[in-house]
C-alpha cells in the first residue's frame, strides 16, 4: 500500500487529489495539510511513503518544508505539485533531491502513475520542466573531470540521467538489481550527492554525460 499524504493550501485542491486518489487501488491517502508547517509536522509523526507537495504555501511554504523533511525523513518520496514553473524555482527544488516536479495541470493518469514510479524509485518530471531544466544546466557550463568513475558507472550514470529504474538499467546492462544499487552507492559517494535525482543534475551540469 502506497500511503500519501497531500499539502496544499487549496481546500479544493486538496479534496480533488483524495477523490482522484482514493479510488486507485494500492494507494491510501493517509492526510491533508495546508501549510508546509503542517508537511513537517506530519513527516516527523506519522509514516507514509509519498508526500504530494505544493510551492506556494502561507507561512513555511513548500520549498522550506522540503529542506526540512529531506533532512529528517529522506526515506519520504517527495512529488512537488505547483503551477509554478520558474527556472529558478525548479533548480532550487531539484537540489534538494525531490522525487519529482508535476505541474498542476497533469491529467490524474499521469498523476496517479507519477505516484507509483516515485515509490518505486523512479524520477519524475513533467515534460515542459525537463525542457527549461535540462536547457538551464547545459548552457554556460566548463567540462570538469569524471570524479573518479569508472566506465561501468559511467555507463550506470548515464541511464540515470535518462531516468531509467534500478531494474531497468539491470535489465539492459545485464547484471542484478544488487549489483545496480552496489555501483549507485558508489557513483553518490563520488558525486557528493545524496540520491539519483541530485547525481542526474550533476552528470549533467559537469558535463558527465551529454545529453541527446
Amino acid at each position: 500500500m502506497i500511503r500519501v499524504v497531500i499539502a496544499d493550501d487549496h481546500p479544493l485542491i486538496r479534496e480533488g487529489l483524495r477523490r482522484i486518489l482514493e479510488f486507485e487501488e494500492g494507494i491510501r491517502v493517509v492526510t491533508e495539510v495546508g501549510d508546509g508547517q503542517g508537511a513537517i509536522n506530519v513527516a516527523r509523526n506519522t509514516q507514509f511513503d509519498i508526500l504530494l507537495m505544493d510551492l506556494n504555501m502561507p507561512g513555511v511554504n513548500g520549498l522550506e518544508a522540503c529542506r526540512v523533511i529531506r533532512r529528517e525523513r529522506p526515506e519520504i518520496g517527495i512529488l512537488i505539485l505547483t503551477v509554478d514553473d520558474s527556472d529558478e524555482k525548479i533548480f532550487q527544488i531539484l537540489q534538494l533531491g525531490v522525487a519529482g516536479y508535476l505541474l498542476k495541470d497533469v491529467v490524474p493518469k499521469t498523476l496517479v502513475d507519477s505516484i507509483r514510479k516515485v515509490y518505486s524509485g523512479e524520477p519524475i518530471l513533467a515534460p515542459a520542466v525537463t525542457g527549461k531544466l535540462l536547457g538551464q544546466l547545459v548552457s554556460g557550463n566548463q567540462p570538469k573531470d569524471n570524479f573518479g568513475l569508472s566506465n561501468r558507472e559511467m555507463e550506470i550514470l548515464s541511464y540515470v540521467v535518462k531516468g531509467a529504474s534500478n531494474r531497468g538499467i539491470g535489465i539492459s546492462l545485464f547484471i542484478s538489481e544488487k549489483t545496480v544499487k552496489n555501483h549507485l552507492s558508489n557513483i553518490f559517494r563520488k558525486l557528493e550527492v545524496e540520491d539519483r535525482t541530485q547525481a542526474a543534475l550533476k552528470a549533467v551540469k559537469a558535463k558527465l554525460i551529454l545529453l541527446d
